[in-house]
């Protein structure tokens, strides 16, 4: 999923030059593309390779900026997700950042802020090992 994320980051901003630097901040960038997308009258499917691409990016700054890692979904989580990765937080929780993007899409809002996703998850504390 990073080299996913790197692929992406380098075509969009190469040819919009767009502040995709995996920073938080940048996050609010995701937002607007994800509602310019949905504002366009996009349907889902023709968009949905953009989704996914974005959804990489949104993982990998909860990787590079809150200490996530990326990981194989099981069975179980695949179906509850409908996707075949996710990420794992410090915390042990798993979350779906694709599916997060997806969500944005199809409802849109600020409840569905990918900003807020991050800062949700990143602020949550460390499961304690026993």
């Amino acid at each position: 999923m990073r080299s996913c994320a790197a692929g992406f980051v380098a075509r969009v901003t190469a040819r919009n030059r767009l502040p995709l630097d995996y920073s938080v901040a940048s996050l609010r960038v995701v937002d607007f593309l994800v509602d310019g997308l949905r504002k366009g009258g996009g349907e889902r499917e023709r968009v949905l390779e953009t989704l996914f691409g974005l959804g990489a990016y949104v993982g990998e700054v909860l990787v590079r900026r809150a200490g996530a890692e990326w990981v194989d979904l099981d069975a179980d989580q695949r179906a509850y997700f409908g996707q075949p990765v996710g990420v794992r937080m410090p915390d042990g929780r798993v979350w779906n950042p694709v599916g997060k993007v997806q969500n944005r899409f199809d409802l849109g809002g600020p409840g569905e802020s990918l900003r807020t996703f991050y800062l949700t998850l990143h602020g949550r504390a460390r499961r304690a090992v026993a």
